[in-house]
């Protein structure tokens, strides 16, 4: 008898425990999302650190690239989007609402390459990686690495062009930062979240190009600085406007941010590549994310606003530690007053 009741116990515990996760699951709101792969590392983190805080949301995010994010949310198949290239006025008329560009964070894409018997870290004048991307530059003791890179031993094998298959917004900060350097590249390729690539193999996603990378000898390639530490690959300093060779850093970063903050225009549409100031990092951008001002959904419309309040604020303080450059103050403070029009 006493064997029965504890079964029964343990039923009826059993049962509670499911209905009362049933109820809590009913409450869960989900909040879809989907883009840019260059600040997945971030995303991540705020979304787990923000249930925390608000634990009857929860976010769904797919790092699918900024082009797949951009035609998502122009579908409203998604709650927000996820980009490191800003819409084009093309594409902002096309939209079926009054689309938010709202800076979340600022990155760094690296230049990285396969070369283990090199153990200093190379410079790359703008030039060069411009015409390594059009495959000009062919080899690795090509006179003019071997001139950026002194006393370095480099070798005679061919570099083996990496890239990005899909659309992304990584691609336009790299792609934005050749055009603004060279014109050959200006005019036979040009800038956006996907181009026709002179040479090259192409990889999905940061990951993608970052594996190949690390896969292929000889190799070189273009990802967000965090994909680079986290696969532990070498990235070169390249030369600024101001003639210096720069370290990707979150210093560098962020003054390639301030370079920039006098000039930003009302809608946050603004390239970060080659920035004033001698110590900023050239092949930097923001990354933002997208958003319908007038929000369809009332409930989602305010969980959203809450959390973008929440990233740009307090979320700041998860950024470094990731390798991404926090937004300046002077900076939140007007997006704080864009979000304020979001209306829900």
């Amino acid at each position: 008898m006493k064997n029965r009741l504890l079964i029964l116990m343990a039923i009826v515990l059993t049962a509670t425990s499911l209905i009362a996760g049933w109820s809590l699951a009913d409450k869960l709101l989900l909040i879809n999302g989907a883009g840019a792969t260059f600040p997945y590392p971030l995303y991540s983190k705020w979304f787990y650190e923000y249930t925390k805080i608000d634990p009857t949301v929860n976010f769904n995010y797919q790092a699918i690239g900024s082009g797949g994010g951009i035609r998502q949310i122009a579908a409203q198949t998604v709650d927000f989007g996820a980009s490191d290239g800003a819409l084009t006025d093309e594409q902002l008329k096309q939209a079926p609402g009054e689309l938010f560009h709202i800076p979340m964070t600022a990155g760094a894409v690296v230049i990285t390459y396969n070369l283990p018997q090199v153990k200093e870290r190379l410079k790359f004048s703008p030039d060069v990686v411009a015409d390594i991307y059009l495959g000009k530059v062919k080899r690795w003791n090509d006179p003019r690495i071997v001139k950026d890179n002194a006393g370095v031993t480099l070798p005679g094998e061919p570099i083996v062009v990496a890239h990005r298959s899909d659309g992304s917004g990584t691609t336009n900060i790299f792609t934005d930062y050749l055009s603004s350097v060279s014109d050959n590249w200006k005019t036979k390729v040009g800038k956006g979240t996907s181009v026709n690539w002179p040479v090259g193999l192409g990889g999905k996603g940061n990951e993608g190009v970052a594996g190949l990378v690390k896969q292929t000898p000889g190799a070189i390639g273009y990802v967000e600085l965090a994909y680079a530490v986290k696969n532990n690959l070498p990235y070169a300093d390249i030369k600024n406007t101001a003639g210096n060779f720069i370290t990707p850093s979150i210093q560098s970063t962020t003054e390639a941010v301030n370079g920039k903050i006098n000039s930003m225009p009302a809608d946050f549409r603004v390239s970060l590549v080659n920035p004033d100031g001698k110590d900023a990092y050239p092949i930097a951008g923001l990354t933002w994310i997208l958003v319908y001002k007038n929000q369809t959904d009332k409930e989602k419309g305010k969980k959203i606003v809450e959390f973008l309040r929440w990233a740009i604020t307090d979320g700041q303080k998860y950024s470094a530690d990731l390798l991404y450059a926090p937004l300046p103050e002077s900076l939140v403070k007007k997006i704080q007053e864009k979000i304020d029009q979001i209306r829900y």
